[in-house]
């Protein structure tokens, strides 16, 4: 499998450079050459496997042989056998037309593990391969800093350094990762917003001298590692669902979105050949993606803190590879478009362009109060308490679901992890033991301006 780059000046790279590299060294985003199809003959077979067991045969459409079926077993199983339920991404049901695909069954009780639990262990197994050091520069709005620390913490050649915004994330979301006292692990809380840390992560990968000097490494979703982990998920739910006999009327799929990862996951599957309806993309008041999907224009917003905070985000960093297929593939336009975006701050599609994009996603933007009256609502009327991310993807599904279809709804996060929006409504609920007990741990970060230099001192100090 071939992997290049969605602004053209990076191809013919292979599976593992292409995790190594990250961001593309042209800027860009890496995408496979080809996406796989797979064929109706395939979706029976795959229909009866397990989650691990349908994880080896997708990975393997986009790896190739790079790495041995059998290495790949191992990392696969490895990877999914830390999660707490035996389905890895059980499907439950909450009514007639709506399940919940529940995605926090991992190590840190987040969507993120899914994907983090498999690249860390594959990074681990590329460092002993290629006897290579590995050092992880990551950003989070929240859960994926954790899930990033709980793959590879302790792991031998690898260190990892995490930046999250000071004070704008979950209290649990920032003791997951600030209690951890791994030696290979650096927190560092950024006086600013995610974008702030976003933005920072991509210009010191864009110095690619820099990074191939300190052989960073990514672990945000600008790593197809990331995408191709989560498309597995999107075939498991539809393959319960036609175990139901429930998929005739068409399944759609409601997913909490700000960067745009999870999101573009499904978009891949139904390019793949998922018989996916629609693709509905929730945001809160950071909806800069839901203007676009409605309106035909990607324009950061003013910055709102809300009660779903991993969402948080104006700027979502896996855009530019849907760009490049809105774009038939021109390479070209796409390196045009974000040269524009970066002097302008502004990208417009209309016409059939836009007609492309509203047949390829709806979408709806989830205010506070809809998103706490969503999870009071489901809680009160079905007994089941959802976090304020998959609230927003729930409260979406209303204006989208029409009768005879199914929605799955993505959820991404424990709803312990997010109680200062759950006690709002006056729900009590009762914290895992693995959340509970991080009350009791010290913490361990530092503080650092948002800008490229403060953290690069820090990163020059850790590695």
């Amino acid at each position: 499998m071939e992997y290049i780059s969605t602004r053209g000046k990076v191809a013919g790279i292979g599976f593992i450079d292409a995790v190594l590299m990250g961001l593309a060294d042209d800027g860009g985003l890496l995408v496979p050459k080809v996406i796989p199809q797979v064929s109706e003959d395939t979706l029976a077979k795959w229909q009866k496997l397990s989650y691990p067991e349908l994880a080896l045969e997708i990975f393997s459409l986009y790896i190739d042989g790079e790495i041995p079926r059998g290495e790949l077993k191992k990392l696969v199983d490895d990877s999914y056998r830390t999660f707490r339920d035996k389905e890895v991404t059980p499907l439950r049901r909450i009514k007639q037309d709506l399940h919940v695909l529940e995605l926090f069954h991992g190590p840190t009780f987040a969507f993120k593990d899914i994907a983090l639990q498999f690249l860390g262990n594959l990074y681990s197994y590329i460092s002993r391969e290629k006897k290579s050091i590995i050092h992880i520069l990551g950003a989070t709005s929240g859960d994926t800093g954790a899930s990033a620390i709980e793959g590879v913490r302790g792991k031998e050649g690898i260190k990892i350094c995490i930046l999250h915004p000071h004070g704008k994330v979950s209290k649990v979301q920032e003791l997951q990762m600030t209690t951890v006292n791994d030696a290979n692990v650096l927190n560092l809380s950024v006086d600013g917003n995610f974008d702030d840390c976003q933005r920072i992560i991509k210009e010191l990968f864009a110095d690619v001298a820099f990074k191939q000097e300190y052989h960073l490494r990514a672990i945000n979703s600008i790593n197809f590692a990331r995408i191709l982990a989560q498309i597995v998920y999107y075939f498991y739910a539809y393959f319960r669902l036609a175990d139901q006999g429930a998929v005739a009327g068409g399944v759609n799929f409601s997913v909490p979105t700000g960067n745009f990862g999870d999101i573009f996951a499904g978009y891949l599957a139904k390019k793949m050949g998922l018989p996916v309806g629609k693709l509905i993309l929730a945001t809160n008041e950071n909806n800069i993606l839901e203007r676009f999907v409605n309106e035909g224009v990607y324009q950061p917003g003013e910055f709102h803190m809300t009660y779903s905070p991993s969402m948080d985000i104006q700027v979502a960093s896996n855009f530019e590879r849907y760009l490049y297929y809105l774009n038939g593939e021109d390479a070209e336009t796409v390196a045009a478009l974000m040269d524009g975006f970066r002097k302008e701050g502004r990208i417009a599609v209309a016409g059939e362009e836009l007609a492309q994009v509203q047949g390829d996603f709806a979408s709806a933007a989830v205010e506070n109060d809809d998103c706490l009256a969503t999870i009071g609502q489901v809680h009160d009327d079905y007994g089941y308490l959802l976090d304020p991310h998959t609230a927003c993807g729930v409260a979406a599904t209303a204006q989208f679901t029409a009768k005879g279809e199914v929605t799955v709804a993505l959820a991404t996060a424990h709803p312990a992890k997010f109680n200062e929006a759950i006690e709002l409504i006056q729900i009590e609920q009762t914290f895992p033991p693995q959340i509970k007990a991080l009350f009791d741990k010290p913490q361990h970060q530092k503080l650092v301006s948002g800008s490229n230099d403060a953290v690069k001192d820090e990163l020059l100090k850790f590695f």
